[in-house]
């Protein structure tokens, strides 16, 4: 009998390792046997939280996106055959109050990712996160890969700058180098600060009694909200295809912040007209109002489908905030 070569390991880098979907894309990524390093920065605040339970089976490697230097040594030192880009100032509302730093990390870290990967070696395959907030102020719906953008957030301008040097080293260097160009996709590991986990663990809160009501912006901005653990299968997918292209993940479905809060306070039998308040401080200088992506692309090209419907994205972490608080509160 012969032997089958089982094929050498692949190595996957990946920047934002700590965050919501850096946690789910090492996962999946240890699941089909690669050997993943996580960038962090050596910083007093990294929270490893989200990826504890495998921090074990990856690697951990310090660099910074605002440093040239320390991307060039990581990329020289683990030799990846993939680069995922996940880290960013990535909250819309602290861009306007940190925009300066906003388009350091969001749009210059990105140039400086690309750059590194061209001097060291222009063969690694190279995935830069993008958001629907370039779309902002919509010109057309839903939003495909060809929509133009029109930016409505220093955060959103940053990722239009970095969308556009991922394009461009493409076509300058010929590297294989793709954006997806991600909608709001949520999970049980989102940030309290986002709008979705911020609903959910209030809710919970309210619940168990610990807390009597949410204050909340704009309830009637509509978003095209996914699950995280799907989009990150979504960007893998992207790196295995024979030529580079840039694509929209999304569900295709809209819903408002509103018929995000009431379905969370249903799934507890509460009546949110109880506990919300609508409260100035929370809108955005600059609303985007609607964002719903055209994800044919993905679909037909990746054969990438969404699997989690919204109710049942919002009932998810609704019950993982209860079940965190109930534990947490013994």
């Amino acid at each position: 009998m012969t032997q089958i070569e089982s094929s050498p390991k692949k190595t996957a880098l990946i920047t934002g390792v700590t965050g919501q979907d850096g946690s789910y894309l090492a996962e999946l990524l240890l699941s089909k046997g690669y050997r993943v390093v996580g960038v962090v920065r050596r910083a007093s605040t990294v929270n490893f939280e989200r990826i504890a339970h495998f921090q074990d089976q990856i690697e951990l490697a310090n660099a910074d996106l605002l440093d040239q230097y320390s991307l060039i040594d990581v990329i020289k030192t683990f030799q990846p055959d993939e680069v995922y880009n996940l880290a960013a100032q990535s909250f819309v509302p602290i861009s306007w109050s940190q925009p300066v730093l906003t388009g350091e990390f969001t749009a210059l870290g990105v140039t400086r990712v690309l750059e590194a990967i061209r001097m060291v070696n222009p063969k690694i395959k190279f995935y830069q996160a993008s958001s629907s907030e370039m779309f902002g102020k919509v010109l057309e719906v839903p939003q495909r890969e060809s929509t133009p953008f029109y930016p409505r957030s220093p955060y959103g301008v940053a990722k239009v700058y970095g969308h556009y040097i991922t394009v461009n080293y493409r076509e300058s260097y010929d590297l294989f180098a793709v954006s997806g160009i991600l909608f709001n996709h949520e999970s049980p590991r989102r940030g309290t600060e986002f709008v979705t986990r911020k609903i959910s663990n209030a809710v919970a809160r309210i619940k168990l009694g610990l807390a009597t009501e949410v204050r909340l912006g704009n309830l009637e901005a509509r978003r095209d909200w996914g699950y995280a653990k799907d989009y990150v299968e979504a960007m893998w997918r992207m790196l295995q295809q024979d030529h580079p292209e840039d694509y929209v993940i999304a569900t295709g479905e809209t819903h408002s912040v509103g018929e995000l809060v009431e379905i969370a306070f249903e799934h507890l039998d509460l009546d949110w007209r109880d506990f919300v308040v609508q409260d100035p401080k929370f809108y955005r200088p600059a609303e985007v109002d609607l964002l719903v992506g055209d994800s044919s692309r993905a679909k037909s090209k990746l054969g990438w489908v969404p699997t989690v419907s919204f109710k049942d994205l919002v009932v998810m972490m609704v019950d993982s905030d209860l079940a965190w608080l109930q534990h947490s509160s013994h």
